[in-house]
């Protein structure tokens, strides 16, 4: 069904003719670039910050809202994002994107929390300032850096090119500016609709158990823990569920629910934009109550994985279908949720937040935080081989297949791993044993990675979020999260580890994991005791949170607006396929077709990314999008699904021999129980020779499902 963009209410209208309206992880540069940061430490950050309300405020408790916003960018001709894979090129749309927003304010401080979490593989210190520059806009200082917590799913399966660090431009073939604007757009779209909904609410607490939707990839890794972090998972992964349910009287308005598994249930042969298994957890929740804003962040996923298999190069399990596992991974943790809900407990507390930028290149670390007991130090950003021979359990191909995961520094010379940059030897020291092969700290104009990077504590009454600009694996963010629980004197369990939050920095091993070098290892990028470094950060953050002091804000990271690099060639004006014009049905639907059966219609198209598709606020996939599928009511023609509704698909291609030409073909598969007169339609728009569009529409005829 159609999906409200500020509530996720199902919109159900017919769609006239007028134009719509517009709107690696893996290693990122894995086979593209030749070589790859620099840095300096601080320490920083922030107290609590007083605000207003949109709504009139009771004398005690919490206001709460929830919103949505959708940042699906472009969809064809455009890299991808998560696998750094060149060859993975965006060729349609399974499935919208949406970005989530939760606002709570405490009404006796007038203190508030903004938690956002968006369906994307990262978000990057671009959208950081992006977001925070609209909401200045808007707002003033009622919502800054301090109380704004962005965060993503790691889907694999979104727009690349929208960073502005070259590492991750690059390996998308260059910055896309009209993504990057869409997912600002809707990261902000979901921010302003929860502050419009704020009204008086409570808040609810719950925990469960998952032990089906992942596994540990990195076992040679995980064993060389030492023995107490072992027991502590037992299984080798994180079960832990933990759910925050908000209400307004006795509505659900929103859902939280956090849980540590990758986004690569939709591996990197998929060329769809797409959401992954944790943006169908969201949908199906949607769907049960359209009036829910549902979502389902992530914690310290760095070494699990969905693919239950764990096969090298063959990402499988529980089936060899990857779309059934994303469906079937997904409705595990939307039931996992549930159960979580259904133990649930009243939360209550004041809201209290601090941030901080680290410079991860360069912080002194105290002995107390490494195994060892000695003074240890990061250094500027270096990626490993093992990074760039990938994670196997979740590619189906590597980009250097001669690099495999464990290639640690004795290999370097057998292997020509040299660069023309080289890093001083105490930096080479620093990441030992990794075989160092971007260095991406030291690269020219001036660092590709980001590494000023933010921290950020976030406490609501007894749950506490530890976000870090990273991939933590589960040992990783359990030594974290015990350093957090013990300065606030809390529970292990109310302590997560929010992690690919506020930026993106890559992976971060234990010490001990780090030396097995595999995947993970190889992309922590700060040398071996980065955790160390984040354990040590996140202790006086949180020490001086709980005591009520200020904070120093820390360095501030450099402005990389202005120019970047796109490799792509422009999108050529649009021809229509030899003898036909534009909307014309290719290839029309069968006349008749059994529910459950796939219907096909293949259109003579444009190029999709001639103009971003985007839902606005308060309308519908189904009014804004590029198709809709009608069903014949009562005399008229009204939406019974769009593109976003999973089981519906629109695939684009260049037709044999042409360079300008559009082959758009959109299925959608029956559901069960559906039945009647239904018909497709496709929105597209033309770019002419002198750069202009105009936009029209394509109508199959119509067929029957019985």
């Amino acid at each position: 069904m159609s999906t409200n963009a500020s509530r996720g209410t199902p919109h159900h209208t017919s769609h006239d003719d007028a134009a719509p309206s517009e709107v690696s992880r893996r290693g990122f540069l894995g086979a593209s670039a030749a070589a790859v940061g620099a840095g300096v430490v601080g320490i920083a950050v922030t107290g609590s910050l007083g605000a207003g309300t949109a709504t009139a405020a009771p004398s005690s408790g919490y206001l709460v809202g929830a919103g949505k916003g959708d940042l699906t960018g472009a969809i064809a001709g455009q890299g991808m994002m998560g696998y750094s894979d060149l060859s993975q090129v965006a060729t349609g749309l399974l499935q919208r994107v949406w970005a989530r927003a939760y606002i709570i304010a405490d009404a006796a401080s007038g203190k508030r929390i903004v938690f956002v979490n968006a369906d994307l593989a990262c978000l990057f210190e671009s959208h950081r300032v992006g977001v925070m520059d609209e909401l200045r806009q808007r707002f003033g200082n009622l919502y800054t850096e301090d109380n704004v917590n962005l965060n993503a799913t790691h889907n694999h399966n979104t727009c690349g090119g929208t960073a502005w660090d070259y590492a991750y431009t690059l390996a998308a073939l260059g910055h896309r500016e009209n993504s990057y604007r869409a997912e600002v757009a809707g990261l902000v779209d979901a921010i302003v609709a929860a502050h419009h909904s704020l009204a008086p609410g409570t808040l609810e607490l719950g925990h469960s158990e998952l032990h089906d939707a992942s596994a540990n990839r990195s076992l040679q890794a995980f064993v060389n823990n030492p023995t107490p972090d072992r027991r502590h998972f037992p299984e080798h992964i994180d079960p832990q569920v933990t759910s925050l349910r908000l209400r307004q009287g006795g509505n659900v308005i929103g859902e939280i629910t956090w849980f540590a598994t990758h986004g690569t249930s939709l591996t990197d042969a998929n060329t769809l934009i797409s959401i992954d298994n944790k943006g169908y957890a969201s949908y199906l929740a949607e769907q049960s109550n359209p009036d829910v804003v549902a979502s389902f962040p992530q914690t310290n996923a760095g070494d699990m994985t969905p693919n239950l298999a764990v096969r090298k190069l063959h990402p499988s399990g529980p089936t060899e279908d990857h779309r059934a596992n994303c469906t079937i991974i997904g409705q595990r943790q939307f039931k996992a949720g549930e159960r979580a809900f259904a133990a649930a407990r009243s939360l209550t507390g004041g809201l209290s937040y601090a941030y901080r930028f680290l410079n991860l290149s360069d912080i002194a670390i105290d002995g107390a935080y490494t195994p060892d007991g000695r003074a240890a130090r990061t250094s500027p950003a270096i990626m490993g081989a093992a990074a760039a021979a990938t994670s196997t359990e979740d590619n189906t191909r590597s980009q250097l297949s001669f690099l495999k995961e464990g290639t640690v520094l004795p290999f370097a010379a057998a292997l020509g791993a040299t660069s023309k940059v080289t890093p001083p030897e105490w930096v080479q020291q620093v990441q030992a044993p990794k075989l160092p092969l971007f260095p991406l700290g030291y690269m020219p104009p001036h660092p590709w990675i980001q590494q000023i990077l933010p921290i950020q504590l976030i406490r609501i009454g007894d749950l506490v979020l530890a976000a870090a600009p990273a991939e933590f694996t589960i040992t990783a963010g359990l030594r974290v999260r015990r350093i957090v629980a013990a300065a606030f004197s809390l529970p292990l369990e109310n302590v997560l580890l929010q992690g690919y939050s506020n930026g993106y920095s890559q992976y971060v091993t234990t010490p001990e994991e780090y030396l097995s070098q595999q995947y993970e290892g190889g992309e922590t990028l700060f040398g071996r005791y980065t955790l160390c470094a984040y354990m040590q950060e996140f202790d006086r953050l949180a020490r001086e949170m709980a005591a009520g002091k200020p904070s120093s804000r820390g360095p501030k990271p450099p402005d990389q607006r202005g120019p970047q690099p796109d490799l792509l060639t422009p999108v050529p004006a649009d021809t229509p396929i030899s003898g036909r014009r534009f909307g014309d049905v290719v290839r029309g639907p069968k006349t008749s077709y059994r529910s459950g059966e796939t219907v096909s219609v293949e259109f003579c198209g444009a190029h999709p990314s001639n103009k971003v598709h985007r839902v606005r606020q308060g309308s519908s996939a189904a009014k804004d999008g590029y198709f809709v599928v009608e069903r014949y009511e009562a005399g008229r023609w009204v939406a019974a699904a769009d593109d976003n509704t999973w089981g519906t698909e629109l695939t684009w291609k260049r037709p044999s021999g042409s360079s300008t030409a559009s082959s758009v073909t959109i299925s959608w598969t029956t559901g069960p129980g559906v039945s009647g007169r239904h018909r497709i339609r496709y929105f597209g728009d033309v770019k002419h020779t002198n750069g202009a569009l105009s936009s029209f529409v394509g109508t199959s005829p119509a067929f029957d499902v019985k």
